[in-house]
């Protein structure tokens, strides 16, 4: 090969006994923090979401230098596979208008929230889901799991949501449009606690071997990720728990 290429074969062995550059070396650290925030996101993070990671953390980088290191060490986010809608939404029961009319730009905290139902395969069956998260802050503040998609699913992680958040009489609620956010008992539960629904849908799903394997990672992922880590392009980059704090710690300054 050295022959071919025109070169002394002592040239080519000490090229490869050469210690790495520095910018090679930077390289190799860069990517230790690169999978370092993959991983802590549950493989969940692309490019863009790293690199604002590793800004808060103090590693100065850009996006394509980013983009170029994952391609190259094949990092790469997951692709959140959409399942078929569960709810049952052919019904007689009235549905309420959707108010919020897709603009999900809130800017007061506890004002407007938005359901989430998830259905999670695993090799026991399903395990269902239901989220409350307040728009303002993309923040989970209720949820449920049972093994039945039934009225009482979404009735607890209601219950959750307000007992938590103890939000002010009007606040607005986009629910699914299946029956058991349209039930008449459900109705009655959103006007005791004084609260408007509105509805769409939201559906995702992962897999597990065991239902109790599955509670135990989604209550991981909300309370140890979702809520306190992971970053929303919609609020600047920051998480659920930071953007909240730098709301109310502005509220208590202007006090």
């Amino acid at each position: 090969m050295c022959n071919i290429l025109g070169i002394k074969r002592s040239s080519y062995y000490a090229w490869l006994k050469r210690p790495p550059s520095e910018r090679q070396l930077n390289d190799e650290k860069l990517v230790k923090e690169i999978k370092r925030v993959h991983k802590e996101s549950y493989g969940t993070y692309g490019a863009r979401r790293i690199k604002a990671q590793l800004d808060s953390d103090g590693i100065k980088c850009s996006k394509n230098k980013v983009s170029k290191l994952m391609k190259e060490n094949n990092i790469f986010s997951k692709i959140t596979r959409k399942f078929k809608a569960t709810t049952y939404s052919n019904h007689n029961y009235n549905i309420a208008p959707n108010l919020l009319k897709q603009d999900f730009n809130v800017e007061v905290s506890k004002k407007a929230y938005v359901w989430d139902i998830t259905y999670i395969a695993t090799e026991e069956g399903w395990l269902y889901l239901a989220t409350v998260i307040d728009l303002f802050d993309r923040c989970v503040v209720g949820w449920s799991m049972n093994s039945t998609m039934t009225r009482k699913l979404v009735i607890d992680a209601f219950n959750s949501a307000i007992l938590k958040e103890n939000p002010e009489e009007g606040f607005i609620f986009h629910s699914d449009r299946g029956v058991q956010y349209a039930s008449y008992d459900y109705q009655n539960l959103l006007k005791d606690n004084g609260c408007i629904q509105s509805m769409s849908d939201f559906l995702y799903g992962r897999k597990f071997k065991t239902r109790s394997e599955a509670r135990q990672a989604v209550v991981e992922y909300i309370e140890l990720f979702y809520n306190s880590k992971r970053l929303h392009s919609s609020l600047g980059y920051k998480s659920p728990k930071e953007y909240r704090k730098s709301y109310y710690d502005n509220i208590n300054e202007a006090a």
